[in-house]
């Protein structure tokens, strides 16, 4: 069995006689040669007509990414609503959002192995197929049963979104710029999560709420349109790597796949508590109905996707300054985990758009933080195995919303508070950045091993 670490035209040699240690060494002196030669060997430096068309890709990503929270959250615009209209209470709006979160995760183990295999042009062409029949699917269900089904295989669809986008970053994007392109790709959950707030009440209003769930439709079939037609895979000297299998078992074995699973466990959490309870927070909390909902959600969505770009640039910035790959990404990290902290005050705040300024600061930071989080995947493994591993990690994230989802569904049953949930929310960053540095302190490539 032959050892090899992530494939470049300048990869460090290796032998079957290598020691763990001098393997280790040989990876890090690689590291260096990739970061200081990024420039000459990537796409980028191919010519403009590649680096611009690198650029669509990521607008296509961009626009699979809002289809996707769209899809998502229109459940969470209606639930203050359809709790009233199917009888629902907090128990059962919770199970239902668990059935999501569990298929999300079954998904994401399955979703990254897949793509690896077939690819990115056709993987995401059956992740969205599934995901938008699903999301249509809400519209001929009146149970409690019913809504869990369609959001189980909306989950399983949906779960193909980001192993694929961030593969296919991996593969167009220089060193340098993934986090950058994460970043503005990401920015769509944010977008379809501030179109959602303006256009479900209305459509709800004049065609009824079974209607809200069907309007997705068009976008899901006009992006499947597109992407099939214009997406080719990078030419393999662009991918830089030579193609090898990498077992999944080996994968979780490495301590930077823990890295990356543990702070998507802890981390993700947050955001799905957003999605799903933040309309019912402010309904409860400030008596806003769903024609009221629109303006603070929007004002909350639209903070967070400028920190979804703003920190990945950031950390581009950074290593563009000099910084090291370690340095340049825990410290965007680290900006993203001290801004979130001031949300713990949001539901003690008593005034509307105080406690929105604070929750849309935490959203942004959030999203700041994904956006660096995601490219950790692609710092430390080869990008044969980036989807598989960015579907390990999402898989940790979608556990962590299972595990929050019935914890908020119990305490908001039993004690009507949300200030637990809040403290959970400012404190969970700075936790899974100090776990992260534990278990990837220098953010050293994972030796793999080909089968």
């Amino acid at each position: 069995m032959k050892v090899k670490s992530e494939a470049h035209s300048t990869r460090p040699p290796a032998n079957d006689h290598q020691t763990p240690s001098r393997l280790v060494r040989s990876a890090l002196d690689y590291r260096k040669s990739v970061e200081t030669t990024s420039a000459e060997t990537s796409p980028a430096a191919e010519g403009p007509q590649l680096s611009s068309y690198r650029w669509r890709i990521c607008a296509l990503l961009f626009f699979a990414t809002t289809i996707n929270y769209m899809d998502r959250q229109v459940l969470g615009v209606l639930a203050p609503d359809l709790q009233k209209i199917i009888g629902w209470n907090e128990l059962q709006y919770s199970n239902i959002v668990t059935a999501f979160q569990a298929a999300y995760a079954i998904g994401l183990v399955s979703a990254g192995t897949i793509i690896d295999r077939v690819g990115t042009k056709a993987g995401y062409a059956m992740a969205i197929s599934i995901w938008s029949l699903s999301a249509m699917a809400h519209s001929l269900v009146s149970t409690v049963f019913g809504f869990g089904a369609a959001r189980f295989f909306l989950g399983l669809g949906e779960a193909g979104n980001f192993p694929a986008a961030i593969k296919t970053v991996a593969e167009w994007f220089p060193l340098k710029e993934r986090s950058f392109a994460t970043g503005i790709f990401n920015s769509g959950s944010n977008i379809g999560a501030i179109v959602a707030p303006i256009a479900v009440p209305w459509v709800t209003v004049r065609y009824g709420w079974r209607a809200a769930f069907l309007f997705t439709g068009i976008f899901n079939a006009l992006w499947l349109v597109a992407r099939l037609t214009t997406y080719r895979p990078p030419e393999r000297s662009q991918q830089e790597e030579v193609a090898v299998r990498i077992p999944w078992r080996r994968r979780v074995l490495h301590k930077q796949t823990w890295a990356f699973l543990i702070g998507k466990f802890l981390t993700d959490p947050i955001w799905w508590f957003y999605l799903f309870w933040l309309a019912k927070f402010l309904n409860a909390q400030y008596g806003l109905t769903l024609t009221a909902l629109g303006p603070p959600l929007v004002a909350i969505y639209v903070m967070a996707d400028v920190g979804s770009i703003g920190g990945g640039w950031i950390a581009s910035q950074f290593l563009k300054r000099g910084w090291t790959l370690n340095q340049a990404r825990k410290g965007a990290m680290l900006l993203c985990a001290c801004a979130v902290v001031p949300v713990i005050a949001a539901p003690l705040v008593g005034k509307l758009w105080v406690a929105v300024g604070l929750i849309g600061l935490a959203g942004a930071a959030h999203q700041g933080w994904s956006a660096n989080i995601f490219t950790l995947a692609s710092d430390m493994f080869p990008k044969r195995a980036v989807a598989s591993v960015v579907g390990i990690g999402g898989f940790g994230g979608a556990v962590g919303g299972m595990l929050i989802a019935k914890f908020t569904g119990f305490v908001l049953q039993f004690t009507g508070s949300y200030i637990p949930m809040f403290v959970i929310a400012g404190s969970a960053y700075l936790f899974a950045l100090a776990i992260i540095h534990f278990l990837a302190p220098k953010l050293e490539p994972a030796v793999v091993e080909q089968a």
